[in-house]
């Protein structure tokens, strides 16, 4: 492993996978997945969102209904398609959904889903702010979601995979153990923070992950389904030779519309029927497994 970088971001140090250190996840398994299930709440005639087509003057209500349909109808059908297969979700949750759309996360709550720190809402983005500001917004996310489940999250994911130079710091200093965001690496990685401190960096998909895929790409439904069982299928096999992770990330806004329902269900089936095979679990079951194996 070589130092890093000092003009570099100074997080990690280079390290090729084929050097490092095998373990297995738990029951001898190579292959860990997860599925992120981002949920978000938007602002009615301004702030960020994604695009179905190109908004007009606002209010934008073309975009801005196309979004709220995934929290009063395509997240429930995801639900429904998660608890028939048996699989579990890490949701990433903006704070003020619990005002905004009251029984949504309790519903995944009762699923016995992790809940994962998103910020408050995804019409802002907390990598322009400043430190002050940014410290601000995750301390009242976090003071929410500890209020609403009784306990803080472990792991988070910024709104827009936005951070500034110095996310990794506050998140270690508000207590948190992990964080999503970078998609470098198939394993976890220790990030260093100030003040000789350490926060873990998960995966997290930006090629299987339907706003690239679906609304970057252009790709349909079923191209999206077929590139997640296609990834999943060769992850498989490169497991062989090292522990990796796999992450699916998904909005209900997309993903929740029936013609693309119907081919992600397939797909999701396709890694259910090999669960004895691999590890269907949490980013936050993940990230313990790494810490209490893992050297920094």
């Amino acid at each position: 492993m070589t130092t890093p970088d000092p003009a570099g971001h100074g997080r990690y140090a280079y390290s090729a996978l084929p050097d490092r250190p095998v373990y297995d996840w738990p029951g001898g398994r190579r292959l860990a997945v997860y599925v992120a299930l981002n949920l978000e709440t938007f602002d009615f005639g301004s702030g960020l969102g994604a695009e179905l087509a190109p908004g007009g003057p606002q209010p934008d209500v073309l975009n801005y209904a196309w979004r709220d349909w995934g929290n009063r109808v395509g997240a429930w059908r995801l639900r429904d398609l998660l608890d028939g297969l048996g699989v579990p979700a890490s949701v990433l949750v903006n704070s003020r959904l619990y005002r905004d759309c009251p029984g949504l996360i309790e519903a995944f709550r009762a699923r016995g889903d992790e809940i994962v720190g998103h910020g408050r809402t995804n019409a802002e983005r907390q990598g322009t702010l400043s430190e002050a500001e940014e410290r601000a917004l995750i301390a009242e996310a976090t003071a929410i979601l500890a209020l609403e489940e009784g306990r803080a999250p472990a792991g988070w994911l910024g709104p827009w995979i936005s951070q500034s130079r110095v996310t990794p710091d506050l998140l270690a200093e508000a207590g948190y153990r992990y964080l999503l965001d970078w998609c470098h690496d198939d394993q976890p990685t220790w990030f260093a923070t100030r003040g000789g401190g350490r926060i873990l960096a998960l995966p997290y998909p930006q090629e299987l992950n339907d706003i690239p895929a679906i609304v970057a790409r252009k790709d349909t439904g079923r191209q999206f389904a077929e590139a997640i069982v296609d990834g999943f299928d060769e992850m498989l096999e490169q497991s062989r030779t090292a522990p990796l992770v796999m992450g699916i990330a998904l909005h209900p806004y997309i993903v929740g519309q029936p013609h693309r329902l119907r081919p992600l269900r397939e797909a999701l089936a396709h890694i259910a029927a090999r669960r004895e095979a691999v590890w269907l679990t949490t980013a936050g079951a993940i990230a313990e497994h790494v810490a209490a194996r893992v050297p920094a």
